[in-house]
Formats: C-alpha cells, sequence, structure tokens
C-alpha cells in the first residue's frame, strides 16, 4: 500500500517534534522531511516531492500564505493543509484562497489531523470544525438583514480609499501625502468612515478590510 509523503512545515522544533512523532503512528502516512519557514519548505519540496505540505501560516523568513500561494503555482499536484493555532475566518478565507486543500488548527484531536492529511490526498477539501463555523459567521455577517443596507456601500470613494490606506498600515501623514490632502482631512475622513461602520479601533478596522477582501494578508 503506497503511503501518503508528508512534509511538515513549522518554525517550532517541538511542534514539529510531535506531529512527527503522531504521525508516525499512522499506517499509511509517512512523514519525509520537515521544514522551519517557508522558504525552505520549496527547497524541500522540489527535493522531497511530498504528496502533501503540512504547513503552518506564522513563520519567519517566509509565512505559510506566501508559500502555499508559490507551492500550488509551482507543483498544482502537490496538497497543501494549513495547520495554525488561528481559526479566525480572517485567516481561514486567505489560505484556502491561496490553494489550501484544507484548514485544521493546532488545537483539533490527532484523529482529525490524520482525517485531514488523508483528504487532502484524495483530492478532497477538509475543514476542522472550529474553521467551519468561523466560514459560516462571516457569511452571515455579510448578509444585511431584510431593508438592512451593508454599510460599506455608505462610504465616500474617498472614505474607501482611507480605509485601504489605514489597513495597509500608513500613517495619517503618508495617508495624507498620497491623496494630496493635510493629515487634518485624513483624521476627519477616518472618523467618518468608523462611525459609518460602527468601528472603534484599528485592528477592528483592518479586520473589517480583511473580512471585505480590501486587503488580503
Amino acid at each position: 500500500m503506497k503511503k501518503i509523503k508528508v512534509l511538515i512545515v513549522d518554525d517550532h522544533t517541538l511542534v514539529r517534534a510531535g506531529i512527527c512523532s503522531l504521525l508516525a503512528l499512522v499506517e499509511d502516512i509517512e512523514v519525509v522531511g520537515e521544514a522551519s519557514d517557508g522558504k525552505e519548505a520549496l527547497g524541500k519540496v522540489r527535493h522531497l516531492m511530498p504528496d502533501v505540505v503540512l504547513m503552518d501560516l506564522a513563520m519567519p523568513v517566509m509565512g505559510g500564505l506566501e508559500a502555499t500561494r508559490r507551492l500550488r503555482k509551482e507543483f498544482p499536484a502537490i496538497k497543501v493543509l494549513a495547520l495554525t493555532q488561528y481559526d479566525d475566518s480572517e485567516y481561514v478565507i486567505p489560505v484556502i484562497e491561496a490553494g489550501a486543500s484544507g484548514f485544521i488548527t493546532k488545537m483539533s484531536a490527532f484523529s482529525e489531523l490524520a482525517a485531514a492529511i488523508e483528504a487532502a490526498y484524495k483530492g478532497e477539501s477538509y475543514l476542522s470544525s472550529t474553521a467551519a463555523t468561523a466560514l459560516v459567521e462571516e457569511y452571515q455577517q455579510k448578509i444585511p438583514s431584510e431593508g438592512e443596507q451593508d454599510p460599506y456601500q455608505q462610504l465616500t470613494d474617498r472614505e474607501r480609499e482611507v480605509l485601504k490606506l489605514v489597513a495597509e498600515g500608513h500613517t495619517s501623514r503618508e495617508i495624507a501625502e498620497i491623496l494630496i490632502v493635510s493629515p487634518k482631512t485624513v483624521e476627519w475622513y477616518k472618523s467618518s468612515l468608523m462611525n459609518k461602520l460602527n468601528i472603534h479601533s484599528r485592528t477592528d478596522l483592518i479586520k473589517y478590510a480583511i473580512r471585505k477582501r480590501i486587503i488580503t494578508i
């Protein structure tokens, strides 16, 4: 029986060792290599040609999201399974859009990890229960109640520009230079759009921009 060749990518040595030990107990799965960041993972993939890459997202040098995009472009037959401690929709959706076959959290049971690897190998999609819940909640949030207008539609074109630039990390002074207005005007636009969206912090503004696909991570 052919074994599923797996490459484990995570910047924590203990995490990789733990996963290796657990997967060694599964008869039809073989760990063929490890990598500590996305850049190293791409090199290992070219050499080892695994069937499934178990990809952490938050890593130095090159994160899992960018590594997934590059890997899927260069090796479309190789499946990527995202493995992370986060299960919010702002993490789930971008990695699925990047080409991952599934998303599973590090809090999942070992049996779920093995099932996810086998599903990805067969060409099926797999979402952990918490990730699936996050996607359902995200979808429900996008559907305005009957007669309710999407707050984003209330923003002016300039407010949408400011929203995007703020979410990308630009300061008010930088935005002022880009839009050729005063920093005070930028602050006014920022205050106006946050009131319309009922958002009260820059962190929530960034999360909103990710959910609306205004920016990606």
